[in-house]
């Protein structure tokens, strides 16, 4: 079994950003999952399991603690209040029990922000589903982990089989240790507000800032601290608005669709137009958001899109990655020519996003005012038309307290744009969740039958 993430008791810089943006809820970086189960699961035994887990991986038992006038990123510390009952929620479903119902109660779930004293997690087993299902909306906020990161998470609470044993009692001592070698010492907690949150090296971080107060240095500059600037400047510097001309406005509301297209043929297919499974995933949302525009009667040569891309290494802690903007074509062209050219589009956006990482980024955002940063950020959302994300899941069949995972659909955060849709692998399935605001994307539905015919016509090459 793969280990979990690794948690420190101190958020990154990166981590820290996204905490401070939620001022703004339009930032919101709540994702979640909206699990389908064969049955109900056995409710004491799944009570025993994640009372087990939330020993063992700590962080489910800590809430966030800003630090004074956010002179250093926020502290996880204990919840002394943690209660199990209050994150493991259990209703039902009226008749008909259908799925649009479950995805109805998903958005509502997924968009009602967490209460910040508490740990930042939420399991709602949702009963009454049609043929005797049963679903779990897994709820988890940003700054615990990523999506791949979530993903080793659910291992501590994910079986292999219908009937594997419970896991071995948690050893309280091992883990009283454990715990309190990583609580930092007041003098660390000191030094941390002293010399501040930012990752960046003392001396880099010194020569950023004077080159900030005085750009004319920057021409001249060669050093790391230039190289830096350069690509905080070339990811700011780009307030180009988004290009739909009907996904215009912005809003709290949401509505959820899921759909799922064969793993092995899309990747094969990928592979034929001489690519990767990430681009045919960026060429279907590409081709169903021209579709949809066509529909509405505004074509549209162009849209902004973001796409996540993982930098997590044996070493990374919790959350691992970066985001790169890209111009995808939308113009009328067949959905082989749109592979060509989003494949070459995608890596010529890899490398550039390279220099100015998320990372280095929320070090120098760090320095600057909660009010800035978020105006910023809402700056940076309206450049973008919609986002994707690609998370690689489990090629076996999992289980939850006895019931089986038969569908696994990612829920990723909106976070300012039109829709955001989420690719999560399992046993042979492309299982993905369109996050999508309604004032934006008027019609989800019609959206969403863009999404399969665009998976129709991409499997058909």
């Amino acid at each position: 079994m793969a280990d979990s993430p690794t948690f420190d008791n101190k958020m990154s810089d990166a981590e820290g950003l996204m905490w401070r943006m939620e001022k703004d809820p339009h930032l919101s970086s709540t994702f979640a999952n909206v699990t389908i189960l064969d049955k109900r699961p056995d409710m004491d035994r799944m009570m025993r399991t994640m009372e087990r887990a939330t020993h063992v991986v700590p962080r489910l038992r800590q809430r966030v603690q800003p630090a004074p006038a956010n002179l250093t990123a926020p502290m996880w510390v204990d919840d002394t209040n943690f209660d199990l009952k209050y994150h493991i929620r259990h209703i039902a479903l009226p008749k008909p029990g259908n799925l649009r119902q479950l995805l109805d109660l998903a958005s509502i779930v997924t968009a009602d922000p967490f209460d910040r004293t508490r740990p930042l997690w939420q399991f709602t087993v949702v009963e009454g589903l049609r043929g005797g299902k049963c679903a779990l909306i897994q709820k988890l906020h940003h700054t615990i982990t990523d999506g791949e990161g979530g993903v080793k998470l659910s291992l501590e609470f994910l079986d292999f089989a219908a009937d594997a044993p419970e896991r071995p009692p948690h050893n309280p001592d091992d883990i009283a240790a454990a715990r309190e070698q990583a609580q930092p010492s007041s003098s660390e907690t000191l030094r941390d507000l002293v010399a501040g949150s930012l990752r960046m090296p003392l001396g880099l971080l010194r020569q950023v800032r004077e080159l900030l107060a005085d750009p004319t240095q920057l021409p001249e500059a060669g050093n790391a601290a230039a190289d830096t600037i350069r690509g905080i400047i070339s990811q700011l510097s780009d307030v180009e608005q988004a290009h739909s001309p009907i996904w215009t406005q912005r809003s709290l509301r949401r509505q959820i669709e899921v759909l799922q297209a064969p793993y092995a043929e899309t990747r094969a297919v990928a592979a034929k137009l001489g690519g990767k499974l990430n681009t045919a995933f960026l060429t279907v949302a590409a081709e169903a958001s021209s579709r949809y525009h066509i529909a509405l009667g505004a074509p549209v040569d162009t849209l902004r899109a973001s796409m996540a891309i993982s930098t997590r290494g044996e070493s990374s802690g919790a959350n691992a990655f970066s985001l790169a903007r890209i111009e995808v074509p939308t113009s009328a062209m067949s959905v082989a020519e749109r592979f060509i050219a989003i494949n070459e589009a995608s890596q010529a956006a890899r490398d550039s996003a390279a220099p100015a990482s998320l990372e280095t980024l929320a070090a120098v955002a760090s320095t600057l005012p909660t009010s800035l940063v978020t105006r910023l950020a809402r700056t940076q959302a309206h450049t973008v038309d919609f986002a994707t994300s690609n998370v690689r899941g489990a090629p076996v069949a999992l289980f939850m307290s006895g019931a089986q995972v038969l569908q696994n659909y990612p829920v990723g955060p909106l976070g300012g744009v039109a829709f955001n849709l989420t690719l999560l692998s399992y046993m042979g399935s492309l299982d993905m969740g369109a996050n999508i605001d309604t004032a934006a994307v008027a019609d989800p539905a019609l959206l969403h039958r863009c999404l399969v015919g665009a998976f129709t016509d991409l499997l058909a090459i």
